[in-house]
């Protein structure tokens, strides 16, 4: 696995940080790069693939948190969703810089 594979791995969890300046960017990005890299790249296919399904779970559950805003228990669990986040993408990131595949917990494997 060379560096530029690692580069791409990291790139791939660290996209969804777009969310910030496009609000889909967080999706769309690991699946620019998953579709770009997925038949010459299975390292960074396997990454982006994993950060796609990640942030399409995570929007699933805040949706849901939004419905519990109503029982006032969405605003706590949307903060605390947001920070497992951000977190989990660092983490992920991380370790694909250092050629290592990372499983995001409580993913839904909704792209195969």
């Amino acid at each position: 696995m060379t560096g530029e594979d690692r580069l791409w791995g990291a790139i791939a969890h660290l996209s969804a940080f777009a969310i910030y300046f496009t609000g889909i960017g967080h999706i769309v990005g690991p699946m620019i790069i998953w579709l770009w890299k997925r038949d010459t790249n299975a390292f960074v296919a396997n990454e982006a693939k994993e950060a796609m399904n990640f942030n399409i779970s995570v929007t699933i559950y805040a949706i849901v948190a939004g419905v519990l805003i109503f029982v006032l228990i969405g605003i706590p669990l949307l903060i605390l969703l947001h920070i497992f986040q951000v977190v989990c993408i660092i983490v992920a990131a991380l370790k694909a810089s250092d050629g290592r595949s990372f499983r995001y917990p409580l993913n839904l494997r909704l792209v195969n």
